[in-house]
């Protein structure tokens, strides 16, 4: 007798049982006090993303951050069996604007406004003001998953929605949306792949002499002037780190653009929910926090987020963003490093091109074939472009091609 499932949305994650929704988000693994994890599953861990679990999602809402106030209404989908069990899961926002994705889609709804039509507002399967890939589609298997990319198709049109967006998901879930229609669109972001390196000068050994010795010096200017730097994670972070985190993040952001996304509330509540996650690189001149960096933990990887600095020191961004969060994931044996979208200047500090995925349903027949056009053409650009950023990385390529 096949089976029959139910689908349904929730305006919040605090409806939904914690330990249901990780046990789809990050299957195999348990949460502890502090966001602690440890693999309970069978055979070898299956990666951890923080970003889709219960508490990072329940922070951006109870925050204030992900809000219908901040024009991100959570709708949640959730799938279920007969009997109320959860079998797949989605994380989904009504927007009312296109901030804080990070796959721009403004030109489209510039045009479709302009062509008569209401763009917002839309559908959202993503993580809030999180430019990193991972699951979005929560499910055990690909029949599950395609069963999610349908229904967040009914419930786009349901509500008379112009399109429905699932933005930085892995290649499961791009693989089910792309079974089910959808339209596939790239990008590219800059990681750092740690190829078993034992210390940063290993790692450092396989560069170009030239791309070695500029590393080398520009790492001494940053941290010149009496500037020193720590890693603070754990129980080790207090409040008094959050405030001079969040002066550095509200003065570089308010500067860059405009009215950040995080309050001070989201950073305390990380803190008390997610600070085994949590690694903040902070730099120090004469007695006082000058600069930070937010990172989040992942089982094999770091994942950099947000920085701001109320000095400017020269190479102290690199310092503190790139650099330091190699150091980490060579001593603690993680495998990459995502350091946040865009960033061509990473790539000569060790972080190589990797592609990023997101999905879209247009419902308009017309403007669904506009944007598909668009996005074939952008595709090849993005290959082509990471084909040859590859080629300009710092790694040595052969004696014939760079002599140490």
């Amino acid at each position: 007798m096949p089976h029959t499932f139910s689908l349904r949305t929730v305006d919040t994650l605090a409806t939904v049982a914690k330990a249901d929704w990780d046990d789809l988000a990050n299957p195999g693994w348990k949460t502890g006090p502090r966001g602690a994890i440890r693999w309970t599953g069978d055979g070898a861990p299956s990666p951890y993303n923080p970003f889709v679990s219960h508490d990072f999602l329940l922070v951006c809402e109870d925050s204030g951050c992900a809000t219908a106030e901040t024009g991100w209404l959570p709708s949640h989908l959730l799938l279920e069996t007969g009997d109320g069990h959860l079998v797949g899961a989605a994380p989904a926002y009504l927007k009312g604007h296109s901030q804080g994705e990070y796959v721009f889609d403004h030109g489209w709804a510039d045009a479709w406004e302009r062509a008569g039509g209401r763009y917002y507002p839309k559908l959202q399967c993503s993580v809030p003001f999180t430019p990193v890939g991972g699951p979005r589609l929560l499910a055990a298997d690909d029949a599950m998953r395609q069963a999610l990319a349908r229904g967040i198709k009914l419930v786009a049109d349901r509500y008379e929605l112009s399109s429905a967006h699932v933005t930085f998901v892995d290649e499961q879930g791009a693989a089910a949306l792309a079974a089910e229609g959808w339209l596939e669109r790239l990008d590219q972001q800059f990681q750092f792949r740690n190829d078993g390196y034992v210390s940063y000068d290993d790692f450092l050994g396989r560069l170009a002499s030239r791309k070695r010795k500029a590393l080398k010096r520009e790492r001494r200017e940053a941290l010149q002037d009496g500037i020193s730097v720590e890693w603070v994670t754990g129980s080790d972070l207090t409040e008094a780190h959050w405030d001079a985190f969040f002066a550095f993040y509200m003065d570089t952001g308010n500067r860059k653009w405009g009215t950040p996304y995080l309050n001070r509330r989201f950073f305390s509540l990380l803190s008390e929910r997610m600070a085994d996650r949590v690694l903040l690189v902070m730099a120090r001149r004469a007695g006082r926090y000058i600069a930070g960096a937010l990172n989040f933990i992942g089982s094999d990887r770091l994942y950099g987020r947000n920085w701001g600095a109320i000095e400017d020191h020269p190479f102290l961004h690199f310092e503190v963003c790139y650099h330091q969060a190699i150091d980490y994931a060579i001593e603690h044996r993680l495998a990459v490093v995502e350091a946040g979208a865009q960033g061509e200047h990473k790539l000569s500090r060790g972080y190589l091109p990797e592609i990023t995925r997101s999905a879209h349903s247009i419902a308009d027949p017309g403007f669904r074939r506009a944007v598909a056009d668009f996005l074939a053409r952008e595709k090849r650009a993005v290959l082509n472009a990471e084909t040859e950023l590859e080629g300009l990385g710092p790694f040595r390529r052969g004696p014939l091609q760079e002599r140490d």
